[in-house]
Protein backbone atom coordinates (compact mmCIF):
# COMPACT_ATOMS: atom_id res chain seq x y z
CA UNK A 1 0.00 0.00 0.00
CA UNK A 2 1.26 3.49 -0.77
CA UNK A 3 2.91 5.10 2.21
CA UNK A 4 3.12 1.89 4.20
CA UNK A 5 6.28 1.64 6.27
CA UNK A 6 7.10 5.33 5.84
CA UNK A 7 7.38 7.22 9.12
CA UNK A 8 5.41 10.38 9.43
CA UNK A 9 7.79 13.26 9.42
CA UNK A 10 7.11 16.17 11.73
CA UNK A 11 8.77 19.54 11.77
CA UNK A 12 12.29 19.34 13.13
CA UNK A 13 12.81 21.11 16.44
CA UNK A 14 14.38 24.54 16.02
CA UNK A 15 17.40 24.40 18.32
CA UNK A 16 18.03 28.14 18.12
CA UNK A 17 14.43 28.91 18.99
CA UNK A 18 14.51 26.47 21.91
CA UNK A 19 17.72 28.01 23.25
CA UNK A 20 16.28 31.49 22.93
CA UNK A 21 13.07 30.48 24.72
CA UNK A 22 15.13 28.80 27.44
CA UNK A 23 17.05 32.04 28.07
CA UNK A 24 13.90 34.17 27.91
CA UNK A 25 12.31 32.04 30.63
CA UNK A 26 15.42 32.31 32.79
CA UNK A 27 15.59 36.08 32.27
CA UNK A 28 11.98 36.54 33.29
CA UNK A 29 12.22 34.14 36.22
CA UNK A 30 15.42 35.74 37.53
CA UNK A 31 13.75 39.14 37.64
CA UNK A 32 10.63 37.71 39.22
CA UNK A 33 12.48 35.74 41.90
CA UNK A 34 14.66 38.75 42.70
CA UNK A 35 11.72 41.11 43.07
CA UNK A 36 9.11 38.88 44.71
CA UNK A 37 11.13 36.13 46.37
CA UNK A 38 11.06 32.41 45.71
CA UNK A 39 7.96 31.62 47.77
CA UNK A 40 5.86 34.40 46.25
CA UNK A 41 6.85 33.78 42.65
CA UNK A 42 3.94 32.33 40.69
CA UNK A 43 4.94 30.66 37.44
CA UNK A 44 1.55 31.58 36.00
CA UNK A 45 2.57 35.22 36.30
CA UNK A 46 6.02 34.56 34.89
CA UNK A 47 4.41 32.87 31.90
CA UNK A 48 1.96 35.73 31.44
CA UNK A 49 4.83 38.22 31.46
CA UNK A 50 6.45 36.21 28.66
CA UNK A 51 3.20 35.89 26.73
CA UNK A 52 3.21 32.08 26.88
CA UNK A 53 1.29 29.40 28.70
CA UNK A 54 2.59 27.94 31.95
CA UNK A 55 2.99 24.63 30.15
CA UNK A 56 5.75 26.18 28.06
CA UNK A 57 7.78 26.87 31.20
CA UNK A 58 7.22 23.33 32.44
CA UNK A 59 8.49 21.91 29.16
CA UNK A 60 11.86 23.51 29.90
CA UNK A 61 11.81 23.38 33.70
CA UNK A 62 9.63 20.66 35.28
CA UNK A 63 9.30 22.43 38.65
CA UNK A 64 9.69 25.91 40.13
CA UNK A 65 12.61 24.63 42.18
CA UNK A 66 14.46 23.42 39.07
CA UNK A 67 13.80 26.76 37.40
CA UNK A 68 15.19 28.61 40.41
CA UNK A 69 18.35 26.51 40.57
CA UNK A 70 18.85 26.90 36.83
CA UNK A 71 18.69 30.67 37.30
CA UNK A 72 21.21 30.57 40.16
CA UNK A 73 23.50 28.29 38.18
CA UNK A 74 23.39 30.66 35.20
CA UNK A 75 24.37 33.56 37.46
CA UNK A 76 27.53 31.76 38.50
CA UNK A 77 28.32 30.63 34.95
CA UNK A 78 28.08 34.24 33.82
CA UNK A 79 30.38 35.40 36.60
CA UNK A 80 32.92 32.79 35.53
CA UNK A 81 32.61 33.70 31.85
CA UNK A 82 33.01 37.41 32.53
CA UNK A 83 36.02 36.93 34.78
CA UNK A 84 37.72 34.54 32.37
CA UNK A 85 37.06 36.72 29.33
CA UNK A 86 38.26 39.89 31.05
CA UNK A 87 41.45 38.36 32.42
CA UNK A 88 42.34 36.22 29.41
CA UNK A 89 44.79 38.70 27.85
CA UNK A 90 46.84 39.24 31.00
CA UNK A 91 50.06 37.32 31.54
CA UNK A 92 51.39 38.52 34.88
CA UNK A 93 49.87 36.33 37.64
CA UNK A 94 49.39 39.23 40.07
CA UNK A 95 47.69 41.39 37.46
CA UNK A 96 45.50 38.46 36.49
CA UNK A 97 44.37 37.87 40.07
CA UNK A 98 43.74 41.60 40.52
CA UNK A 99 41.65 41.71 37.35
CA UNK A 100 39.65 38.65 38.43
CA UNK A 101 38.80 40.24 41.78
CA UNK A 102 37.80 43.49 40.08
CA UNK A 103 35.61 41.73 37.51
CA UNK A 104 34.02 39.52 40.17
CA UNK A 105 32.97 42.50 42.28
CA UNK A 106 31.89 44.45 39.21
CA UNK A 107 29.56 41.69 38.04
CA UNK A 108 27.61 41.60 41.31
CA UNK A 109 27.58 45.39 41.62
CA UNK A 110 25.98 45.59 38.17
CA UNK A 111 23.59 42.70 38.77
CA UNK A 112 21.84 43.11 42.13
CA UNK A 113 19.27 40.55 41.02
CA UNK A 114 22.07 37.97 41.03
CA UNK A 115 22.86 38.78 44.67
CA UNK A 116 19.17 38.42 45.54
CA UNK A 117 19.10 34.93 44.08
CA UNK A 118 22.13 33.87 46.12
CA UNK A 119 20.48 35.24 49.27
CA UNK A 120 17.25 33.40 48.56
CA UNK A 121 19.03 30.14 47.83
CA UNK A 122 20.64 30.25 51.27
CA UNK A 123 17.37 31.21 52.96
CA UNK A 124 15.03 28.80 51.17
CA UNK A 125 17.22 25.74 50.75
CA UNK A 126 19.28 25.38 53.91
CA UNK A 127 19.38 21.61 53.53
CA UNK A 128 21.54 21.84 50.40
CA UNK A 129 25.04 20.43 51.03
CA UNK A 130 26.69 23.53 49.55
CA UNK A 131 25.34 26.78 48.04
CA UNK A 132 25.90 27.19 44.30
CA UNK A 133 28.34 30.07 44.85
CA UNK A 134 30.73 27.77 46.73
CA UNK A 135 30.19 24.86 44.35
CA UNK A 136 31.52 27.06 41.54
CA UNK A 137 34.26 28.51 43.71
CA UNK A 138 35.56 25.06 44.65
CA UNK A 139 35.26 23.70 41.11
CA UNK A 140 37.24 26.56 39.59
CA UNK A 141 39.90 27.25 42.22
CA UNK A 142 42.62 25.20 40.51
CA UNK A 143 43.93 27.84 38.05
CA UNK A 144 44.05 30.49 40.80
CA UNK A 145 46.02 28.32 43.20
CA UNK A 146 48.44 27.62 40.34
CA UNK A 147 48.94 31.37 39.91
CA UNK A 148 49.56 31.77 43.62
CA UNK A 149 52.18 29.04 43.50
CA UNK A 150 53.93 30.91 40.69
CA UNK A 151 53.95 34.06 42.78
CA UNK A 152 55.29 32.19 45.80
CA UNK A 153 58.05 30.62 43.72
CA UNK A 154 58.99 34.07 42.45
CA UNK A 155 59.10 35.43 45.99
CA UNK A 156 56.22 37.83 45.34
CA UNK A 157 53.78 36.18 47.78
CA UNK A 158 54.60 34.90 51.26
CA UNK A 159 54.82 31.14 51.62
CA UNK A 160 51.75 30.53 53.69
CA UNK A 161 49.28 27.65 53.35
CA UNK A 162 47.34 27.97 50.12
CA UNK A 163 44.10 27.13 51.90
CA UNK A 164 44.50 30.20 54.12
CA UNK A 165 44.88 32.54 51.16
CA UNK A 166 41.98 31.03 49.26
CA UNK A 167 39.72 31.03 52.32
CA UNK A 168 40.49 34.59 53.45
CA UNK A 169 40.32 36.19 50.00
CA UNK A 170 37.20 34.19 49.13
CA UNK A 171 35.47 35.24 52.34
CA UNK A 172 36.51 38.86 51.76
CA UNK A 173 34.91 38.88 48.31
CA UNK A 174 31.81 37.05 49.47
CA UNK A 175 31.32 39.46 52.35
CA UNK A 176 31.94 42.51 50.18
CA UNK A 177 29.27 41.40 47.71
CA UNK A 178 26.60 41.09 50.38
CA UNK A 179 27.47 44.04 52.62
CA UNK A 180 27.51 46.32 49.58
CA UNK A 181 24.14 44.96 48.50
CA UNK A 182 22.49 45.18 51.92
CA UNK A 183 23.87 48.63 52.72
CA UNK A 184 23.21 49.84 49.16
CA UNK A 185 26.54 51.60 49.27
CA UNK A 186 27.22 54.30 46.77
CA UNK A 187 30.97 53.80 46.94
CA UNK A 188 32.62 54.03 43.57
CA UNK A 189 33.27 50.48 42.39
CA UNK A 190 36.85 51.22 41.42
CA UNK A 191 37.54 52.73 44.84
CA UNK A 192 35.98 49.76 46.58
CA UNK A 193 37.98 47.31 44.46
CA UNK A 194 41.20 49.21 45.08
CA UNK A 195 40.59 49.08 48.83
CA UNK A 196 39.91 45.34 48.74
CA UNK A 197 43.05 44.70 46.70
CA UNK A 198 45.14 46.92 48.92
CA UNK A 199 44.13 45.15 52.13
CA UNK A 200 44.27 41.69 50.53
CA UNK A 201 47.73 42.22 49.03
CA UNK A 202 49.39 44.60 51.49
CA UNK A 203 47.59 44.01 54.77
CA UNK A 204 47.16 46.84 57.28
CA UNK A 205 50.52 46.85 59.08
CA UNK A 206 53.57 48.89 58.12
CA UNK A 207 56.34 46.72 56.69
CA UNK A 208 58.50 47.07 59.83
CA UNK A 209 55.68 46.22 62.24
CA UNK A 210 55.68 42.38 61.89
CA UNK A 211 59.34 42.32 62.96
CA UNK A 212 58.46 43.66 66.42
Amino acid sequence: MPGRGVEKRGRKPDAALAARRHDEILDAATGWFAEHGYADTDLEEVAAALGVGKGTIYRYFPTKEKLFFAAVDRVMRRVLEEVNAGAAKLKDPLQLISAAIRLHLRFFARHPEAVELLIQERAQFRDRPKPTYFVYQDANIGPWTALLRQLMSAGRVRRIPMSRIVSVVGDLLYGTIFTSHFARRRTNLETQTRDVLDIAFNGMLARREPAR
